[in-house]
């Protein structure tokens, strides 16, 4: 049984910052690639960043220069760190793994259970 457990949400200012973190537990064999994904009220779900297992990242235009992702590939956690926040980056986020369990041939996505983040004065 593989979990991926979020925390981190919040309410904060805009111009503030936050920080997801988004561990994974269970009977990991590997961990690929990892990514944070967001959904506000009446909107899609979206990529909001994405890390591989070598640390290469890829981020959505509307967080680039103020959203960093990171890996801590020890402890099987992701993390987001959020700066400069806008209104607009209100929604919940959602942890996302791709991971090869133990005693499994192929790897399967899985998701955490979302955090919200509100920013508002």
């Amino acid at each position: 049984q593989v979990q991926l457990v979020e925390s981190g949400g919040g309410l904060v200012q805009p111009g503030g910052s936050l920080r997801l973190s988004c561990a994974a537990s269970g009977s990991i064999f590997s961990i690929n690639a990892m990514g944070w994904y967001r959904q506000a009220p009446g909107k899609q779900r979206e990529l909001v960043a994405s890390i591989t297992s070598g640390s290469s990242t890829n981020y959505a235009d509307s967080v680039k220069g103020r959203f960093t992702i990171s890996r801590d590939n020890a402890k099987n956690t992701v993390y987001l760190q959020m700066n400069s926040l806008k209104p607009e980056d209100t929604a919940v986020y959602y942890c996302n793994a791709d991971i090869v369990a133990s005693g499994s041939y192929y790897s399967s996505r899985y998701w955490g259970q979302g955090t919200q983040v509100t920013v508002s004065s």
